[in-house]
């Protein structure tokens, strides 16, 4: 009867140890909220699969509703099939764990009936053997912390290089002893990522790095990332993201954000909640505009949205009064919010590559400003508030259709580098008294009409850089241009003093000219006796 006995507890043994790995904690937890985010990512999807039909069906004119009919039905189709796919592992892992449990269950019914007074003795040897089992399944679970632990090590011992390793780390410490360290160029899938989500919220961590560590299949992140709330520095950027959770709010502490070179096509309302974020990088993504709420992040100091497609930029954007660099290059941007001039911190505003046609007149508000770039835009004409802009280093305005630019222009004392060339046919002249600008160190006017340099063009001290390609200057000749800029001003120097000794020359040429011709005249008319001598 014992013999029996054992030989079924020792079947019983060989059949739970040869068992797969058991998922870490962690992981179930991972699953469990990726299942979440699945089903309200495909939600989401099929709202705005739904929404974008209704517009088509209001402009697609003389098209067969048969054929928009299965258009609509194939991308609801694919919606439902990617979110299969993402939800696949994560089932597997819940199911896993499920039939964990159920094992689980059966082992300790097993050690009951073996052992029914707690003692491994009372069933021969099987009770030992029993008892062993039962102990080897609580070291499984042992491990599985421990194995957490020793990533949370790995972690703080290697913040800089970022969590792209640690929860593939996990399961190599759990199946085959291995650090991890191997895994740092594979990239993860949903349920590592939310796996590591998890882990990284009941650590504390501050800093997660991300980037570039995602499989191309992943295009949303799950509502588990609200967990992070001790995050100060997130790096999600070159990935393929679509859509960020509406959690992403609950991330107060979040300092610094960069999403760059996503699919982003929105993000969601809650965002203008992460009220202590400083930098934000969302440039190369397809978004274009941005939510209501943005205009709550009043700690922004460094935007960039290059690379996107914004047409126009919120009003909300004048609320952020501590923005110091905004970079809105290679957008489709037509115009500038007056608001703009509320952003009184800004230093550096970048909006090269677009389709502006002109600038607000509340740029002049922008005292701090020190960089200003509008290179490849359409613009006619600069506003007469750029005189105001007393700190301004350098402006590019190259590449448009400048017709001409404001005397008030040289006011802004402080420019080191001006560059307007490239306005081909429109622009015919400096401002009269570009002279003022002492400060100037490079000047471009290549690529224009402009046929004769200013006369204040002597007073450009600082001149170190001058280019005229293309120009048809006749005054100074080309032979003085290739000679460097210092050069230029001086040969505008010496054609100012010899015009000016010219004139005083001619000037009392003529006093004594006229002298004469009256002295003549009188002395004729004496000799004449129509007046007394």
């Amino acid at each position: 009867m014992a013999a029996a006995t054992a030989g079924v507890v020792e079947e019983l043994t060989r059949v739970y140890r040869e068992l797969p790995p058991r998922p870490a904690v962690e992981e179930v937890e991972a699953a469990a909220a990726v299942l979440a985010s699945a089903d309200a990512e495909e939600e989401a999807r099929l709202a705005d699969v739904a929404r974008e039909e209704a517009a088509r069906l209001r402009e697609a004119e003389g098209v067969s509703g048969e054929l928009l009919a299965v258009l609509r039905e194939a991308r609801r189709a694919a919606v439902r099939l990617r979110a299969l796919q993402q939800r696949k592992e994560a089932a597997h892992v819940v199911e896993l764990e499920r039939r964990f449990k159920v094992l689980d269950g059966l082992i300790q019914r097993a050690s009951r009936v073996v052992s029914p007074s707690g003692e491994g003795s009372s069933g021969g040897g099987g009770g030992v053997e029993m008892a062993e089992v039962v102990e080897e399944m609580d070291a499984r679970r042992s491990d599985v912390a421990a194995a957490a632990s020793a990533v949370g090590e790995i972690e703080r011992g290697n913040r800089g290089v970022g969590f792209g390793l640690d929860t593939k780390a996990v399961s190599s410490l759990l199946r085959d002893g291995s650090t991890g360290s191997d895994m740092v160029d594979q990239k993860l899938s949903l349920i590592q990522v939310a796996s590591l989500i998890e882990s990284s919220a009941k650590r504390g961590t501050t800093e997660l790095n991300l980037r570039g560590k995602l499989v191309d299949q992943i295009e949303w992140l799950p509502v588990s990332l609200g967990k992070l709330q001790d995050v100060t520095e997130l790096d999600i950027s070159e990935n393929r993201i679509m859509a960020l959770p509406s959690t992403v709010g609950s991330l107060r502490y979040l300092t610094k954000l960069d999403i760059h070179s996503n699919q982003l096509i929105n993000l969601p309302d809650t965002f203008g909640e992460l009220s202590s974020l400083i930098d934000l990088d969302l440039h190369a993504n397809q978004l274009k505009s941005l939510p209501a709420s943005f205009g709550n992040l009043t700690s922004l100091a460094n935007l960039d949205l290059s690379s996107n497609q914004f047409k126009i930029l919120p009003d909300c954007i004048g609320k952020l009064m501590n923005l110091r660099r905004l970079i809105a290059e290679t957008n489709e941007l037509e115009e500038l919010p007056y608001t703009i001039g509320s952003c009184i911190s800004l230093v550096e505003l970048r909006l090269d590559f677009n389709q502006l046609k002109a600038l607000p007149e509340g740029i002049g508000k922008l005292e701090k400003l020190e960089i200003l770039t509008l290179h490849y835009n359409r613009i006619k004409g600069l506003p007469t508030t750029i005189g105001s802009l007393t700190r301004l280093r350098e402006l590019d305005v190259s590449f448009n259709e400048v017709e001409g630019i404001p005397e008030s222009i040289c006011f802004a004392t402080s420019l080191v580098k001006l560059n307007v060339s490239r306005n081909f046919a429109d622009l015919r002249a400096l401002p009269r008294s570009i002279g003022n600008l002492e400060m100037l160190e490079e000047l471009d006017i290549s690529s224009n009409q402009i046929r004769m340099l200013p006369d204040s063009f002597e007073f450009l001290a600082k001149l170190r850089v001058f280019h005229a390609d293309e120009t048809p200057l006749e005054v100074p000749p080309r032979e003085v241009i290739k000679l460097g800029a210092q050069a230029v001003v001086q040969y505008v120097a010496d054609m100012v003093a010899s015009r000016g000794a010219s004139q005083k020359k001619t000037e009392g040429t003529s006093f004594w000219a006229w002298f004469r011709s009256l002295f003549g005249c009188c002395k004729k008319d004496e000799e004449l006796g129509l007046v007394p001598a």
